[in-house]
């Protein structure tokens, strides 16, 4: 048996994760063999995402400081691990949905973007957004689209253009 100082490390460990992650999700993976949990580690490790199993009621106790993270409890059943997007809140969905297809042990639960719950039917929607990085190539496309239809105003867009990639740079340090 776990000790209580040991639990309250580990839930400090997991909250940590909770606040620096973009988004995380919620799995089951029970009946998932050894052999396919390791592919399914690979994978995000692949992608920069870490995945970790961990016991329901560290969890509950990591979730303290989430925001609606009362919203998150109904997904803590059975087995649990959690993957964290720390640069792309939408690679996890990517993946767990392209193994899932092959591993129908591998379950998707919930998930929580930017403080958004999202219940066990959104996988699909989830998989299916494009990155924040992905987001500001089209938007930068689109307002250089603009901007060359108007140029005696591109010197001032492009300045302000650059101050908000500038600063959303520095949010996402």
């Amino acid at each position: 048996m776990m000790k209580r100082d040991k639990k309250e490390q580990i839930a400090q460990e997991i909250a940590d994760k909770f606040r620096k992650s973009q988004g995380f999700y919620f799995t089951e993976f029970q009946g998932l063999n050894v052999t396919r949990m390791g592919q399914l580690r690979l994978e995000f490790r692949k992608a920069g995402i870490e995945y970790k199993v961990v016991k329901n009621t560290l969890i509950k106790k990591a979730l303290r400081d989430v925001a609606d993270s009362d919203k998150l409890f109904s997904g803590l059943k059975n087995t649990t691990a959690v993957a964290f997007g720390y640069d792309d809140p939408i690679a996890p969905a990517r993946i767990i949905k392209k193994f899932s297809k092959d591993n129908e042990a591998l379950r998707f639960k919930m998930a929580s973007i930017d403080g958004v719950v999202f219940g066990p039917d959104a996988l699909p929607q989830l998989s299916e957004m494009l990155s924040k990085t992905e987001n500001l190539g089209r938007a930068a496309g689109l307002i250089n689209s603009v901007i060359s239809s108007v140029p005696m105003v591109m010197n001032a867009v492009m300045r302000n253009l650059v101050s908000v990639i500038d600063q959303v740079g520095k949010l996402e340090k």
